[in-house]
């Protein structure tokens, strides 16, 4: 059976392009080597709300397919609805959702326009592989529209409490819809325990083993930690300490350590409270000055949101602060870019490193922690700094675990790390190896893609579902234009 997997963006790495994020790291190797096709929108806006063309670009033995999604309700789905009221709510901060009718409106009509994209577009053998919160109501669109293949979806956030998924507009009717899909998988154990919690509480429906029933069909529950491709980062890295970015930093610190972070800018990564641990550490122990430095990459992100706006002036001034308290005139302690790196030079990064901090206040995995370590030196690795609270650490538990809001607890672990004497260091990293080897993006693809046919869904008569808000439009055939390169 063959699979097409559905996202909000479809990634194309090539060498000397930043990174892409996670979703990118996770599936480009197994559309390469799967042969499954990825879909998600190309960047382009177009006039049309009924349906679109799909243009496909062969990439090793699958493709990538992109679609042109209508202009006039892309920025209410995706910096409106998706960015913000889901993503804040996902990663528990309902304080910052910004909700109004037209969002919901624009984001139930995207859905709807990728629906009717998708239909007749691939043959009666295919399963759909949906991802992510953009795309919460899509199955149940498409089974309005007479889909009856598997249809699977992965949440790459956090799925939050039932108190604070009940913050979300609407929350009833686009957990309802999720019921549309036959498989529902997550990255930990804790946020399946949050879905079964709210399916419970919320709509009276159980959790029956991994399994609930709705008035449709059966949907499995299940937890698919993603992992990397842990050899091929592993060799990445070795290659690319020879880089020019990497030797001029290298070069650059003059013997003191390094200590790197890598994320995009966002309320959820908890750079605020990092940048004041390093602040905290120094003032304590002024004799660390000099000894070591932080590279900061912050890849810019949605700063067509106010709230992503105001954030990134916000940690600009906090760095400057920090570094005019404690910098002198031929070292600073944190250095902070506001770009992007090549998977490549960040791979490079990460095995100079000797601490990588990753300390979000809430997030899915985190992808970064996984790749540090399949970067590191087997005989002299660097030290993992990882928050409780990121997915990665109910499986990187070697690492030094902090609660990203105690700033002096992350004070003291930073001072651990960068002390640690080589044969605790090591017997760390192998701990950490053996888990990433156990569970590679490879194993992830598989399990669920798997799971996913062999699920055999009860269905039941046709039945609403959730009442749309959004009227039905009239369809039209679907062309499908392959550009192969």
């Amino acid at each position: 059976m063959s699979v097409v997997i559905v996202s909000n963006r479809v990634a194309r790495a090539r060498p000397g392009e930043p990174i892409a994020g996670g979703l990118a790291a996770a599936l480009l190797p197994a559309v390469k080597s799967a042969g499954a096709i990825w879909v998600g929108s190309s960047g382009r806006l177009g006039e049309s709300t009924r349906a679109g063309a799909i243009e496909l670009e062969a990439l090793g033995s699958g493709a990538l397919g992109s679609i042109d999604f209508p202009a006039a309700h892309y920025r209410g789905f995706y910096e409106g609805f998706a960015n913000s009221v889901l993503w804040p709510a996902l990663h528990s901060r309902p304080d910052l959702i910004v909700a109004n009718a037209s969002d919901y409106m624009a984001y139930r009509e995207i859905n709807l326009f990728l629906a009717r994209s998708l239909r007749g577009a691939f043959h009666a053998g295919t399963c759909y592989w949906i991802h992510d919160y953009h795309y919460l109501p899509l199955a149940m669109e498409m089974r309005r529209m007479g889909v009856q293949a598997p249809i699977g979806f992965f949440l790459h956030t956090p799925m939050p409490p039932r108190s604070v998924l009940c913050s979300v507009p609407h929350h009833r009717e686009l957990v309802r819809a999720m019921m549309a899909y036959d498989l529902i998988g997550f990255q930990t154990q804790r946020d399946l325990d949050n879905f079964a919690s709210y399916l419970s509480e919320e709509l009276g429906l159980s959790v029956v083993g991994d399994a609930v029933a709705s008035t449709r069909r059966v949907t499995r529950l299940k937890v698919f930690p993603i992992g990397i491709d842990v050899s091929a980062f592993a060799s990445r890295a070795t290659k690319a300490v020879a880089g020019h970015d990497v030797m001029r930093l290298r070069q650059s610190l003059q013997g003191a350590k390094l200590v790197v972070g890598v994320d995009r800018v966002d309320y959820s990564k908890g750079l605020a409270n990092r940048f004041k641990a390093v602040d905290n550490l120094l003032q304590s122990d002024p004799a660390l000055k000099r000894q070591f430095s932080m590279l900061q990459i912050g890849v810019p992100s949605r700063e067509g949101i106010e709230t992503y706006h105001q954030l990134q002036k916000e940690l600009a001034a906090l760095v400057g602060e920090i570094n005019g308290r404690h910098g002198e005139v031929d070292w600073t302690p944190i250095r902070y870019l506001n770009k992007g790196f090549s998977q490549n030079t960040l791979a490079g990064f990460y095995r100079s490193a000797q601490v990588a901090m990753v300390t979000p206040l809430y997030d899915g995995m985190n992808l970064v922690a996984k790749e540090y370590v399949a970067a590191q030196n087997p005989f002299d690795p660097g030290v993992l700094v990882l928050s409780e609270f990121a997915g990665a650490a109910q499986q990187l538990d070697a690492a030094l675990i902090v609660n990203p809001h105690d700033i002096d607890g992350m004070s003291q672990a930073l001072a651990t790390a960068l002390a640690m004497p080589l044969d605790e260091r090591r017997e760390r990293w192998e701990a950490m190896m053996a888990v990433l080897t156990q569970s590679p993006v490879q194993g992830w693809f598989n399990d669920f893609v798997d799971t996913l046919i062999e699920n055999e869904t009860a269905i039941v008569p046709e039945a609403n579902l959730v009442t749309a808000p959004v009227p039905l439009i009239e369809t039209r055939d679907i062309r499908l234009t392959a550009k192969v390169h």
